[in-house]
């Protein structure tokens, strides 16, 4: 190639300009890009026939069993789909919460993509229970009304808070004494189980979930998400499902590689530990704050909170972040396994100084 034709990439943002916008705005762990660059050597089979993704079975099932089944795919609303579809008849349905992702931020794809629908329920933290699941669970055998045969949670929700092991287990129970299956949607799996201390079977595979969309972009990832089935009884046709939902992926050893290095050692769970510590430092920078209330708990590593919309709107020229609810004022602060504790002080310190300005 000659100097004519050649251009060299250009670094074109500030690596020191931090938001807490979203974990998905970080960028990617260090120890993942050197596992990319391990795996970026000569040719491997196509479509899941590499080496990698043959490995990654075992990475799996030492986390969730010996009969969990891992299907990389490239993002968190292609596991839902897949994973909610092999579930599913055409005539299913889905109960969730109201706030859940699967409803409120994949832009309708479970319904027009997987073709079946949401039955909601409204909840005060985010979170299902036995009493909520049975607000929509019920009319089998109504060919007039879509059938619930699935529940889906999120762990942790999308306010937060997380699942114990015993409110999952719970719901699944529940859940299976009506002919149901359950859905975990992980994609912060690893923040709830740096939260409750366990690991990660307890409150999946030990718990009674058959199925789960791992997360692994928001934990330091490139990119990529895993469906794992856990109860392999339960699922139908996923093979070809992920295919069909455009999530298989030709070169997926560089989706594998990603959740062996993230995940065969403790990667994930530091990853996630230090993202539920920055959260709550910013929680206990902001809660003596007058003016500023913290609306939720800070379970994983997500704060909410209510400050005047002026002084959020200034605090947004310079650190990105968004409106959880745009009647209320209500913001959502995210922190992520690259946050520092310079980050959370400089952003505590911005919030202090335009709380001041109103007086």
């Amino acid at each position: 190639m000659t100097a004519a034709t050649h251009t060299d990439a250009q670094r074109r943002h500030d690596p020191s300009v931090r938001g807490f916008a979203s974990d998905n705005y970080a960028g990617i762990h260090p120890e993942i890009l050197a596992a990319i660059a391990l795996a970026n050597g000569g040719h491997q089979i196509s479509y899941g026939e590499d080496d990698y993704t043959a490995h990654l079975q075992d990475v799996f099932r030492r986390h969730f069993g010996e009969r969990a089944e891992a299907y990389p795919v490239f993002n968190g609303t292609g596991a839902n789909v897949v994973a909610l579809q092999a579930l599913l008849p055409r005539w299913g349905a889905v109960v969730a919460a109201e706030t859940a992702h699967i409803n409120v931020d994949e832009g309708g794809a479970p319904e027009k993509m997987a073709g079946l629908k949401l039955l909601t329920v409204p909840t005060p933290d985010g979170k299902l229970t036995p009493e909520l699941i049975d607000r929509q669970a019920w009319g089998w055998g109504d060919e007039h009304r879509s059938q619930p045969l699935a529940v889906s949670i999120a762990q942790s929700t999308e306010l937060g808070t997380c699942y114990t092991a015993e409110e999952i287990r719970a719901i699944c129970d529940h859940a299976h004494e009506r002919g149901m299956l359950v859905h975990v949607d992980g994609s912060r799996l690893a923040n709830a189980a740096a939260t409750l201390g366990l690991p990660l079977r307890a409150f999946t595979t030990d718990a009674g979930v058959d199925i789960v969309s791992y997360g692994g972009t928001k934990n330091g990832l490139l990119l990529g998400e895993v469906v794992v089935v856990l109860n392999p009884d339960a699922v139908h046709g996923i093979k070809f499902l992920r295919k069909l939902s455009m999530q298989l992926a030709s070169k997926m050893r560089f989706i594998s590689v990603q959740f062996e290095a993230l995940l065969t050692g403790d990667l994930w769970l530091r990853n996630a530990s230090h993202a539920n510590a920055m959260a709550r430092r910013l929680e206990a920078a902001v809660r003596d704050i007058d003016g500023v209330t913290v609306m939720r708990p800070v379970q994983a590593n997500a704060v909410f909170a209510l400050l005047p919309r002026e002084v959020s709107e200034r605090l947004q020229k310079n650190y990105r972040f968004y409106f959880w609810n745009e009647h209320t004022g209500e913001v959502r602060w995210m922190a992520s396994f690259d946050t520092t504790e310079a980050d959370i002080d400089a952003f505590a310190a911005a919030i202090t100084e335009e709380m001041a300005k109103l007086g």
